[in-house]
């Protein structure tokens, strides 16, 4: 079977991505409404984000796993396919249990289709065209989260919150039956399969998420005992199966595991301040979300032109300069909003970080994943996909958990002054935390393709 044309495939595996994407800002902009429908105490509402969360991290590794094996279009068939049906259970969700079960579903067929999208376009691009349709893809995410404040916004607004959901559900048909069309159902593991090993890494990573989202210091600490002892015994089992579920030669690729560090730094540094300073623009300045959304384009929309440029530099430039100016304009788009960052400040002050943000989000992302799979081999792409998927969704626990609490410590929400001052303090963390990033791929050895220095 012949595979499609590559603007074909491009536009599947980025539709596939823009839907997962999408899904979880128009959550967002949904929650009051849903808060208001069901009667629901404003602790209540975590549930329907994090059941999502949840699922997502702890199945995507084992879902890259697994579809290297029942074939790689299948699995992005049954990712697509549960994630469709579970955003029609959550639309006609008669109470707040059947919402929380059908969002957590909903985040194991968001595990399932988001790394095997990437690996089928890898798949299916020549390697000349690979870091532009990467970009594409990128891309594709980045537009979700530009539009998603205001799709979600209006939904709300207009038509109801169930319609954020509905419009999941042509998308997630058209990509299941495209996808037969588009892009072969390649294997590249034949041997016996390794549910020991499968079993042992989704403790490991389950293990973590909850360390990292435990509301007390006991239950984390518990927790992450559990996830370092499985992670050690999972990392001894990989090297003494025959049919490792993870091939323990990946794992000690320097290369692959610094481009894994540089995006774990960097989702850890920037995404736990955007949580923060989201708040900031309403609680402090006094923005209506859609307001607050428009507000943030500047950061927002940036990436989605900035990611198919950086995408055809990479022949010239190679991955890892352009990883590296990524991520040090993110650091100084932090640097940018501490120095200016007051209750009042104007929101011409703002631009400049926003600028750089968006900027640097555009060009890191862009690239992020050329990088990491051209240290790996082709039989490989898939569980490397699944790994560089799982490191930025960590880093973005990791940053929001880290940054909270250091906000916390600095400031609070009792007035807009220390409100502000807890920002600040993140914000120089943050920064800080990008800096290392920046040092993580200044280390990183280059590709064996890229352009000499």
């Amino acid at each position: 079977m012949k595979s499609g044309s590559s603007t074909g495939v491009v536009a599947l595996t980025a539709g596939a991505a823009f839907i997962a994407g999408l899904d979880n800002l128009v959550v967002t902009f949904a929650l009051p409404a849903i808060q208001q429908d069901f009667g629901l105490e404003v602790s209540a509402l975590s549930w329907i984000v994090n059941a999502y969360t949840f699922t997502f991290a702890v199945f995507m590794l084992a879902a890259a796993a697994v579809g290297e094996r029942i074939g790689r279009r299948t699995a992005f068939q049954v990712g697509v396919g549960i994630f469709t049906a579970a955003s029609i259970v959550v639309a006609l969700s008669p109470g707040v249990e059947v919402l929380v079960i059908a969002r957590a579903v909903q985040g194991v067929g968001a595990a399932i289709l988001v790394p095997l999208s990437l690996t089928l376009l890898v798949q299916e691009t020549v390697e000349e065209r690979r870091p532009v349709a990467i970009a594409v893809w990128s891309a594709a995410q980045g537009l979700a989260t530009a539009i998603g404040p205001l799709i979600g916004g209006a939904i709300v607004q207009f038509v109801g919150w169930q319609w954020g959901f509905w419009i999941n559900v042509p998308i997630g048909l058209l990509l299941m039956f495209a996808a037969p069309r588009m892009v072969r159902d390649l294997t590249t593991s034949t041997g016996a399969f390794d549910l020991v090993g499968l079993i042992g890494l989704s403790t490991a990573v389950l293990a973590l998420v909850i360390a990292l989202t435990a509301g007390g210091p006991a239950l984390a600490i518990g927790v992450g005992a559990v996830a370092v002892v499985s992670f050690v015994w999972f990392l001894g089992h990989i090297r003494r199966s025959r049919h490792p579920v993870i091939d323990p030669g990946l794992l000690s690729s320097r290369g692959f595991t610094l481009t894994n560090l540089t995006a774990l730094l960097v989702t850890a540094g920037m995404f736990g301040v955007v949580f923060l300073l989201t708040q900031y623009l309403q609680r402090v300045r006094g923005y209506e979300p859609l307001q607050a959304g428009l507000l943030t384009l500047p950061w927002t929309l940036l990436p989605v032109l900035a990611a198919p440029i950086a995408g055809q530099l990479v022949p010239r430039f190679g991955t890892g300069r352009i990883l590296t100016f990524g991520a040090l304009l993110q650091a100084a788009s932090l640097v940018s909003f501490a120095l200016v960052l007051r209750p009042d400040v104007p929101y011409l002050l703002l631009l400049p970080g926003l600028l750089l943000a968006g900027l640097g989000m555009g060009a890191f992302f862009a690239v992020l994943a050329t990088q990491a799979l051209r240290f790996v081999p082709a039989k490989d792409e898939g569980i490397a996909s699944g790994i560089n998927n799982f490191v930025r969704e960590l880093g973005v626990l990791i940053g929001v958990a880290m940054l909270t609490a250091v906000f916390i410590i600095t400031g609070d929400q009792s007035d807009a002054a220390q409100f502000t001052r807890g920002l600040v303090a993140s914000l120089w963390v943050g920064a800080a935390v990008l800096t290392l990033a920046v040092v993580s791929s200044l280390s990183t050895p280059k590709p064996d393709d890229s352009p000499a220095a």
